[in-house]
């Protein structure tokens, strides 16, 4: 029976994909549902799974594009592969757990010593003893074969200055990060305005409810749900912040679609938790945890990255003191979230240690003026230095409430 693997349609509007990983080889034998390869389009990663037993050939070479539906790889499945991969299953198991010493070089006590006074690598000497051992006369031999390679108690250039390079081709997801970039630099007239926050509030709310809010909810109690939280109240405070330019017209988005920078393997994703004017704290941190385990798992959809009005990204997990993060096109503006330090600072004019972040918004000038920006990193500043009275109901006695804990 022959299975062809066709090439999946990762999205609307996506024609073309290109082979970024093979997991397996040409002539491998697979199991059905064994992940077998994976492939880039410009906005996300795919894995292809085997839909048979067989042996797996006809593969398109990594890094050549392949059209939607094309014929990706194909499985020839028979009784008979299938009965000599079994044999061969059990004969590889039986090598593992019983092995031989044949391919084994084992030096003998005199050629050690030797091999270590003339710096000579194990490898390259070809061992006549009794399994391949390693003898002194073996390694006499080698010296003088060699001599002329081989620097006395000093080990060779290679071994000290590693000048090796390689070359490889970026991903189709890489290659179209780098266009989105440069769109942004060239396209956009984008500014960057900074301020700093005291976390201290931030700091004793968690401290105080975050193992309840843990064991109630099953997921941490974190800086992002705050952050969210103060970001849509201050998009509301200024629209133009959650706009966008389509042509010679200005959109204002009356929905607050925000979306959250992830690191994962495949590089900096940016799904969306939509809606999330309407989500409380806990639904917020579920939403993020669900959407991050997607990215680290290689899982995540177009669909979950499509849209965002809004971005915010997180500098500061990587240490980064301060950034001036890039904007998300064609959203208007980006916050930025830095690292954690603590900093002395004056508090009713005594100076005391505090845990200070860095904020920035990088936001394009075209539309969003000077007055705008600073005055919404204002207005989050104002709300994480003031998580009661602006996010939770004003009172010490409304927090568990907005946590959902009572």
């Amino acid at each position: 029976m022959i299975i062809q693997i066709k090439v999946p349609s990762p999205g609307e509007s996506i024609t073309e994909v290109e082979v970024s990983t093979w997991l397996v080889k040409n002539g491998d034998y697979v199991h059905k549902g064994q992940k077998i390869a994976e492939i880039d389009s410009d906005k996300a990663t795919l894995e292809i799974f085997s839909e048979e037993n067989g042996i797996i050939t006809s593969m398109v070479e990594k890094g050549d594009r392949v059209r939607v539906g094309d014929v990706l790889c194909i499985i020839k499945s028979s009784k008979e592969d299938t009965k000599k991969h079994i044999v061969q299953e059990k004969k590889n198991h039986v090598e593992k757990v019983y092995p031989t010493n044949k391919n084994i070089k084992i030096p003998s006590p005199a050629s050690k010593k030797f091999l270590k006074e003339k710096n000579i690598f194990i490898e390259s000497v070809q061992g006549t003893g009794k399994h391949g051992r390693i003898t002194k006369k073996d390694c006499i031999f080698h010296l003088e074969k060699n001599e002329t390679s081989i620097v006395s108690n000093s080990p060779p250039v290679t071994t000290m200055y590693n000048r090796s390079k390689t070359k490889t081709p970026l991903s189709s997801l890489r290659r179209k990060l780098s266009e989105r970039l440069v769109y942004v630099k060239n396209q956009t007239a984008s500014l960057t305005t900074f301020n700093e926050v005291d976390m201290i509030e931030i700091f004793l709310i968690r401290k105080k409810y975050k193992d309840i809010f843990k064991k109630k909810h099953e997921v941490n109690l974190g800086l992002m749900s705050f952050f969210i939280l103060s970001c849509i109240r201050s998009l509301k405070l200024y629209p133009d912040v959650n706009a966008m330019i389509s042509g010679k017209e200005k959109i204002n988005f009356e929905y607050y679609d925000i979306s959250i920078a992830i690191s994962g393997p495949k590089g900096l994703m940016v799904p969306v938790i939509r809606n999330a004017e309407y989500l409380s704290f806990r639904e917020i941190e579920q939403e993020i945890y669900k959407l991050s385990t997607r990215v680290h798992n290689g899982k995540i959809s177009i669909d979950e990255m499509t849209g965002g009005t809004f971005t915010i990204t997180n500098g500061g997990v990587f240490g980064s003191m301060l950034s001036t993060p890039i904007i998300n096109p064609p959203q208007s503006a980006i916050l930025g979230m830095h690292k954690i330090m603590e900093r002395p600072v004056v508090v009713n004019g005594s100076i005391e240690i505090r845990p200070i972040m860095y904020l920035s918004l990088s936001y394009d000038h075209r539309i969003i003026d000077g007055k705008e920006s600073v005055g919404f990193l204002v207005s989050v500043k104002e709300s994480i230095e003031n998580p009661i009275k602006f996010l939770m109901g004003g009172s010490e006695e409304t927090i568990s409430n907005f946590l959902e804990i009572f």
